[in-house]
């Protein structure tokens, strides 16, 4: 009876595999809207102010680092959670997939947010003067905390690394 329940449990890690496959669905949406952003633009170039366009910049590299997370959790995630990518013979294969492990992923994933927030971050400032002052400070103290929580997880990350190869000696 336990051999079947551990059997089970082990096989229900499958019921993964269709949530990375949605999130290949997210990534498509981001780059139909990365696509939309850019035809919009494309008439009104030469007729936008300068910071305007650095705004529509930083958007597309916004969904750019949005669709590089996804990418990365989906492979990564599928990689560590449900089965290997057999994707040797294509020569393809990108360099990390198969060397994050969990923690790995966690820190890249805190990396990202903080990439991402400060994308974000830089386009409020750019616009400062359409956006309230205590608006500002909201959105700046959003950042830190993504910020403090990402150095928080990349030291804990780093004393459990250190405190395991002391135990290895």
């Amino acid at each position: 009876m336990e051999t079947l329940l551990e059997k089970l449990i082990y096989a229900s890690r499958w019921l993964m595999a269709p949530i990375y496959l949605g999130l290949s669905l997210a990534l498509l949406a981001l780059g139909l809207k990365f696509f939309q952003e850019v035809f919009h633009i494309i008439p009104i170039i030469f007729s936008m102010k300068e910071v305007d366009l650095i705004l529509v910049v930083l958007s597309l590299i916004d969904i750019s680092l949005v669709g590089g997370l996804i990418v990365m959790v989906m492979f990564s995630g599928y990689e560590n959670f449900v089965s290997r990518l057999d994707v040797d013979g294509d020569g393809d294969k990108l360099s990390w997939l198969g060397k994050l492990d969990s923690n790995s992923l966690k820190n890249k994933v805190a990396a990202s947010i903080v990439a991402i927030s400060s994308i974000h971050l830089l386009k409020i400032f750019m616009d400062t003067q359409n956006i309230e002052n205590d608006k500002i400070m909201w959105y700046l103290l959003i950042h830190m905390t993504f910020v403090v929580s990402a150095f928080a997880m990349g030291y804990l990350d780093k004393i459990t690394k250190e405190s395991g190869r002391k135990e290895n000696f």
